[in-house]
């Protein structure tokens, strides 16, 4: 075997085994195919699990884990980050305030109240409050880029809405879990 080809032959088995380490075509979870990408359009009763003993469900467009059903109190925005942050549920850590892509990725622009797929698997409390779509408006991490004293709140009412707010009031929270995600602290 020549020089080039030897050279060949472990460029070949470097680019295989970087391939099989770090770019699986499926993770499993409990058993469940997730796509590696938001490339794919579900029914709901394809595309939610529930998981994590009935307290959570797996978005199996996204690889998302939510919160089976989101916090029934208003919290500031600084409350609401602190309080995904420390969540335990399904006997696990790692929750978070998820962006503004994660959570209008749930949104169904053709459903009017909840906005979320028909069929979906999450609980709401029926609570409302006066003045307020609640329970389906909930903070994003996300800040306003122009004003970091708001930030992005989705509105799962009126076929999905998206706005922003004053991070002083008072709004729900739909904890996420997955990989890293884009969190601004100010």
């Amino acid at each position: 075997m020549c020089k080039k080809e030897r050279i060949l032959v472990v460029a070949a088995i470097v680019v295989a085994f970087a391939v099989v380490m770090f770019c699986p075509l499926i993770a499993t979870a409990g058993g469940n195919e997730i796509p590696p990408a938001w490339n794919q359009k579900l029914n709901a009763s394809k595309r939610f699990d529930v998981v994590l003993d009935g307290e959570a469900v797996l978005d199996k467009e996204t690889g998302l884990v939510w919160e089976r059903s989101p916090s029934t109190t208003y919290q500031t925005w600084r409350i609401a980050l602190w309080e995904c942050n420390v969540l335990k549920k399904g006997h696990r850590m790692g929750w978070r305030l998820p962006t503004v892509q994660e959570l209008t990725s749930l949104v169904d622009p053709t459903v009017m109240k909840p906005s979320l797929p028909v069929g979906h698997p999450f609980s709401f409390s029926s609570t409302t409050y006066p003045g307020s779509l609640y329970p389906f408006e909930f903070w994003t991490a996300n800040t306003e880029v122009e004003s970091a004293d708001r930030a992005w709140v989705v509105v799962f009412v009126d076929y999905g809405q998206v706005t922003v707010q004053t991070k002083s009031s008072g709004y729900g929270m739909w904890c996420v879990r997955s990989g890293q995600g884009s969190v601004d602290v100010q």
